[in-house]
């Protein structure tokens, strides 16, 4: 796309441009293939006097149907006419020079203005001016596109960002919460994690200004929140990374929000055995974040600590984001006396182990009372997920 002022100038549609060459081909094109059939010498003649009355279109184009589209249908019907004179009166004058030259008698008949002749030509030029005027809405219905596109886009963008705004802010809170309990409790840790929290602040502020970012980045920004809540809890967590991840571009924020929702499972329900498992595994043809952690809290409260801020945003981007390229399963298990039923448990099984393969993984989500999330991102379904392998 060129720049004009540092305003964009589109280039023009290609339907456009096809009609333009289909309103200066058709007349030529039908008046050989009928009249002068057996004779190819006067085609280039033809061709030529088309030639000299596009740029009368072009001018009509670009006046007439405009007081049509503002109904001004007077003033449309007064330039029209004007054109259709203008345009006779330049075949006239290109007749009565060709006319000049030795012609055979068909051909001579042809450019000789008599009534058949006007009436012919009433006819194309008719046809010619409706050719123009559908250009002109065929055009005019392509920059309407054009423009809903752009507004759809900035609404979405627009969407995005307050979504952003919403998950930050309720991120941070929940951190300094982290930090405060450290503090209470006069830990060493507390100026360590005032370190972890400044990295964190400084990637959410400074490097997430752009629509993607590096997914590495994206990992140590969770390595560091996993970081201060290790040192507010004892308990298991573990990530894992799989694959290959240099060079992948991401939205930022995609996971942070379900990893935190899983510390708040494992965490606040008081369990001495408390763990967090995160797996991001990278493949060529999609991202997956397994998140596992342990829960006593009953399937209804479960239920409401998912329809949270941060989740509830977090499904929204990818909605907007990735309306047809994500996959969120969040499963919720019963408590252990409410999950004795064999056939329950058989359910259970058959419904994790796509998501689970590893056995040992799956054998701790079903031995324990577990929440569980998978989210899958297809890259290659998503314009804005891109690979830049370097």
């Amino acid at each position: 796309m060129e720049y004009d002022n540092d305003r964009p100038v589109k280039s023009p549609y290609k339907i456009v441009i096809f009609y333009w060459v289909l309103l200066t081909l058709l007349n030529p094109l039908v008046n050989a293939l009928t009249l002068f059939w057996g004779d190819p010498g006067i085609w280039p003649v033809l061709f030529m006097v088309s030639v000299l009355t596009l740029p009368v279109y072009i001018l009509y184009y670009g006046t007439a149907p405009g007081f049509l589209l503002q109904r001004k249908i007077i003033a449309f019907i007064v330039i029209s006419v004007g054109y259709f004179a203008t345009i006779h009166v330049l075949l006239l004058a290109v007749y009565s020079v060709i006319l000049k030259f030795q012609l055979s008698g068909n051909e001579s008949s042809y450019f000789t203005y008599t009534y058949s002749t006007i009436i012919r030509e009433c006819l194309w030029t008719i046809i010619n001016m409706s050719l123009a005027v559908g250009i002109f809405f065929i055009k005019r219905a392509l920059d309407d596109r054009l423009i809903l596109l752009g507004l759809e886009k900035d609404n979405r963008d627009f969407k995005i960002k307050y979504l952003r705004s919403r998950l930050n802010p309720h991120f941070l809170f929940n951190t300094l919460n982290s930090i405060y309990s450290l503090s209470l409790q006069k830990s060493d840790k507390t100026p360590e994690t005032v370190v972890k929290l400044s990295d964190l602040m400084r990637y959410m502020i400074y490097e997430c200004d752009e629509d993607l970012v590096p997914l590495n980045k994206e990992i140590e920004f969770i390595r560091n929140y996993i970081e201060i809540e290790k040192m507010r809890y004892k308990a298991d967590v573990r990530l894992t990374i799989e694959g290959e991840t240099d060079g992948i571009m991401i939205e930022p924020f995609l996971f942070i929000s379900f990893i935190e929702n899983g510390f708040k499972h494992a965490f606040d329900s008081a369990y001495s055995n408390a763990f967090i498992y995160i797996t991001i595994k990278a493949e060529e043809e999609q991202i997956t974040l397994s998140v596992v952690n342990n829960t006593r809290a009953e399937l209804e409260t479960q239920a409401k600590r998912i329809h949270g801020t941060g989740i509830r945003s977090s499904k929204s981007i990818l909605e907007l984001l990735y309306p047809s390229s994500h996959f969120l399963n969040i499963i919720q298990t019963d408590s252990e006396e409410e999950r004795k039923s064999e056939l329950r448990m058989k359910h259970a099984r058959t419904r994790l182990e796509n998501l689970y393969p590893d056995s040992h993984t799956l054998d701790v989500i079903l031995s324990n009372n577990a929440f569980t999330v998978s989210l899958i991102i297809k890259p290659g379904l998503r314009d804005k997920m891109y690979y830049s392998r370097r």
